[in-house]
């Protein structure tokens, strides 16, 4: 049994409290990875589709505003589930519009299909969150959000340059066949080695808008949805299309790219693990300020880069993986500290329907700006550099109305008694 402490008390950590984390990170990886490896293809995209950027930017705001979508629709009934049930189901439809993903014969059905996976996707990373804030107690929040959340970190150094790889050896549809079949067999263990997830404590009775009202209204609920809003669309003015910008404009060779992901997400396993236990230190705020301004720092750099060696150009993205990844798990450890238990539920999924919306809204938009010059160069990049700078600026301004002190001491299972702010 490990062992956590806070100030001179040892606190043990459960063994079900482990092995549920690392169930969980595993199937955000398997989001994440599905989310992620259509960027990096871009290049691919465009080539063989012959589609500009703005119709690139579509593909990817399509799993985005789906996931959106759905859930909105799911913070009306979420809370009426089991946590192990709704989770079972979900995922098991996320595996399957993967598949679908993988036979796509051309740019339409595959934008088609992605919107489907977007559904199933982000529920999923919704019920990832509320599974985390039933089960696990505030003063080991931090540490796990940064556990579970490095599957971003793994998926970048790991699945994404595997996934690149297959592609270029079988073609794009490779990669998205090979998760579909890994998140099926995921699917499978998930059901019949699920642990005891936490049931919600009972909600009000009441119509699904009255209770949809309840999430969104509390003070501490909107001010978590403005926030996690901002933080997203800060980074997808920019993420989408890195991959393009930097083969064809640092000058970057499209065979490099994995090397991109490889590096940078090594980089960021070990700053993720850091960052968690940090915020539970000294202090979420203090943490997220930091990490926000890395963030605008490296957002323009990375935006403003010229042709340069592939050595200077992987390590530059390091940079941004870095603070991108680092902002959000202080920033999550903010936005959850102040929801009500009896709508966590509800709330996550509203949370991540928000998050999904606000990365399909900044990616579309993106693709409207950016535009392809006569010599096949990207432009108007840096513009979307400034952009992410004002959105992170905002967003740390704003981070400030979620930050709250403790008016009593947490409980014996570390929930806080009473907060104000």
């Amino acid at each position: 049994m490990n062992i956590a402490v806070e100030g001179n008390a040892a606190i043990p950590v459960p063994r079900e409290e482990r092995a549920l984390l690392w169930l969980l990170a595993a199937l955000q990886f398997t989001t994440m990875l599905d989310y992620l490896i259509i960027m990096p293809l871009g290049p691919q995209y465009l080539r063989l589709f012959h589609i500009t950027p703005g119709q690139f930017g579509l593909m990817v705001s399509a799993y985005a505003l789906s996931a959106g979508i759905t859930g909105f629709i799911a913070g009306f009934v979420l809370d009426r589930f089991r946590r192990s049930q709704a989770l079972n189901w979900v995922y098991l439809g996320f595996g399957i519009s993967t598949i679908g993903c993988a036979i796509a014969p051309t740019y339409h059905w595959l934008l088609a299909a992605r919107f489907v996976a977007g559904a199933f996707g982000g529920l999923t990373g919704a019920l990832i969150l509320a599974v985390i804030a039933d089960n696990i107690p505030v003063i080991r929040r931090g540490k796990a959000l940064g556990m579970v959340m490095s599957a971003f970190s793994i998926a970048s150094v790991a699945g994404v340059p595997i996934g690149l790889k297959l592609a270029n050896s079988f073609g794009w549809h490779a990669p998205f066949f090979a998760l579909g079949v890994a998140s099926i067999g995921l699917w499978f263990f998930l059901r019949t080695r699920t642990p005891n997830l936490s049931t919600p404590p009972p909600r009000p009775h009441g119509s699904a808008w009255q209770n949809w009202l309840a999430v969104v209204t509390p003070p501490a609920h909107w001010r978590g949805l403005v926030l996690i809003a901002l933080i997203t669309s800060a980074g997808f003015v920019v993420h989408p299309y890195i991959s393009p910008y930097m083969v064809k404009n640092v000058g970057l060779p499209e065979a490099h790219l994995p090397y991109v992901y490889l590096v940078g997400g090594g980089f960021t396993i070990f700053s993720m693990n850091l960052i968690g236990p940090a915020c539970d230190r000294f202090g979420q705020m203090r943490v997220y300020t930091i990490m926000c301004l890395c963030t605008m720092g490296a957002s323009l750099a990375i935006t403003h880069l010229p042709p340069v060696p592939s050595a200077v150009a992987i390590l530059s993205m390091a940079v941004y993986m870095v603070s991108m990844s680092g902002r959000m798990i202080p920033g999550m450890a903010l936005i959850t500290q102040g929801v009500d238990p009896r709508y966590r539920g509800g709330f996550m999924s509203t949370q991540s329907a928000v998050q999904h919306l606000a990365s399909g809204i900044a990616a579309y938009l993106a693709g409207v700006v950016l535009a392809e010059g006569a010599d096949g160069r990207v432009v108007h990049f840096e513009w979307m550099g400034w952009a992410s700078a004002a959105f992170t600026l905002l967003g740390l301004l704003w981070g400030t109305t979620l930050a709250v002190k403790r008016t009593k001491k947490p409980d014996s299972q570390g929930e806080p008694v009473s907060l104000a702010g």
